[in-house]
């Protein structure tokens, strides 16, 4: 964290994207492809490829290649036209996890009558109060 005072859920750091037309440039073209993959994987299902060990196999690697394809599509996305964005925030206490109030940190006297409601609590956390 910098020297300079910055109170949580502030913007820590943010970087504009670049927006590059080659990467939109190559974002167009790898869409094209998915589309022409696509198309020709439900062709294939449709036509019955899949009941040959070929057309399995075929279809089985039309589906990675449709698959990678997107995934280079969403990371030129990423890196390209999403901006680069640090949010500074609140790491809770471990005791505030469970509802607990402050006063209530170390614990309380276990009483007679409350014995029931104590186990209860210790087995589900979230019990009602």
């Amino acid at each position: 964290m910098s020297s300079s005072e910055s109170s949580y859920g502030d913007i820590h750091r943010y970087e504009p994207a670049r927006e590059s037309t080659a990467a939109a440039i190559a974002i167009v073209l790898l869409t094209a492809i998915e589309v022409a993959f696509v198309f020709l994987f439900a062709y294939g299902l449709l036509s019955g490829w899949g009941l040959t060990d070929i057309g399995n196999m075929f279809l089985g690697g039309v589906l990675t290649v449709v698959f990678i394809d997107l995934a280079f599509i969403l990371a030129l996305y990423r890196k390209e036209f999403l901006p680069d964005v640090m949010i500074v925030k609140k790491r809770r206490r471990k005791w505030e996890d469970l509802y607990v109030r402050e006063d209530q940190v170390d614990g309380a006297e276990v009483g007679a009558g409350d014995a029931w409601e104590h186990v209860k609590r210790a087995i589900y956390p979230y019990y009602k109060r």
